[in-house]
């Protein structure tokens, strides 16, 4: 099985993130695109968002989503402390005012059991996206996670910075994971200009 990689075109991101809003105002779709928007904007991994509650990103007294989010990663112990970005927070508003929830409930649920969503049927849910929108690699759950790193490099977000948001060790595993090529190193070393 491949890697999975980032989704390194901008206009892909914004079709995935729009693909479930288009369809229509359903309970899937606005789960699907909470979804999607809590993969690109959180970087966490996909045990993570399938573990939040709504009482984990939902101000229930003030009707509103929570400005930050705050959660212990499954896989690494460590608490984290996420800034809700606005386009999460529209998504997730608009899948509230149209589910109303309890606290207590799983953001991302299978209303056929009002369990969590499984892994696989998230991952399903990623891959067919992606393939409708044309992005033409398949893509995948952690390739959410891996979007959000590389468009933060790419916007000059220093790599202490992205290896903190992700709890990476090092610096070559960040790399590696963000799938930095050698044409893009290539592209620094031919662009570099010192009359400006």
């Amino acid at each position: 099985m491949a890697a999975a990689r980032p989704i390194r075109n901008k206009k892909h991101v914004q079709c995935l993130l729009n693909y479930f809003k288009n369809l229509g105002e359903t309970l899937l779709n606005l789960r699907n695109n909470a979804l999607m928007a809590l993969g690109v904007y959180t970087a966490l991994r996909i045990g993570d968002i399938l573990s939040l509650r709504w009482e984990d990103v939902y101000d229930f007294k003030n009707g509103r989503p929570r400005e930050s989010i705050a959660l212990t990663e499954q896989k690494t112990g460590k608490p984290k402390v996420i800034a809700v970005h606005a386009e999460l927070a529209a998504a997730l508003k608009m899948y509230w005012e149209y589910a109303k929830p309890s606290p207590d409930s799983p953001v991302i649920v299978n209303p056929n059991t009002g369990k969590a969503l499984s892994r696989f049927q998230a991952h399903r849910i990623i891959k067919g996206a992606g393939e409708a929108v044309g992005i033409p690699y398949p893509i995948s759950c952690h390739s959410l996670r891996k979007t959000f790193g590389y468009h933060a490099c790419k916007k000059g977000t220093p790599l202490p910075v992205i290896m903190d948001i992700y709890n990476h060790t090092s610096y070559e595993v960040t790399r590696r994971y963000l799938g930095i090529t050698q044409d893009e190193k290539d592209a620094v070393y031919v662009n570099i200009n010192f009359n400006n």
